[in-house]
């Protein structure tokens, strides 16, 4: 798998397609491509670190609920993140450990807000690797 991501272009939303030789690596490229929707992240620096957890009925919801923590985290903390460490991915409990930074206002120009993941076109799919697609309301 050589692209972590692809933005997908959707009439009021916008979505990203991530990609991993397995789920975790999935799961850690669809948050990277969440924050890259956000903010270049060539100027964001991996200094601080969060450990978040997760649980839901299955992969897809697990997916939303991960995106979503990401967003609350960024939304009430003020933290981008860059870099994930997925520590334990079942069908039903994510936990890892995110790096990223508070926001810098001079150096983080926010490009788009995310308001949360959404079930909309939501696909976890094993093929040649793991495909992972979920649409953002922006």
């Amino acid at each position: 798998m050589s692209k972590r991501f692809e933005v997908i272009e959707h009439t009021a939303d916008v979505g990203i397609a991530a990609y991993g030789s397995d789920l975790k690596k999935a799961f850690a490229n669809a948050a990277y491509a969440l924050f890259s929707l956000m903010v270049d992240l060539k100027h964001v620096g991996d200094n601080l670190d969060r450990e978040v957890e997760v649980t839901a009925e299955n992969h897809e919801d697990l997916l939303v609920a991960w995106l979503n923590e990401l967003i609350y985290l960024f939304e009430v903390e003020s933290i981008l993140f860059k870099r994930f460490r997925i520590d334990e991915l079942t069908e039903t409990k994510l936990k890892a450990r995110c790096y990223g930074e508070k926001v810098d206002p001079v150096r983080h120009k926010i490009r788009v807000g995310v308001k949360a993941a959404t079930y909309h076109m939501l696909k976890v799919e094993k093929d040649n690797g793991f495909r992972v697609q979920v649409l953002f309301d922006i």
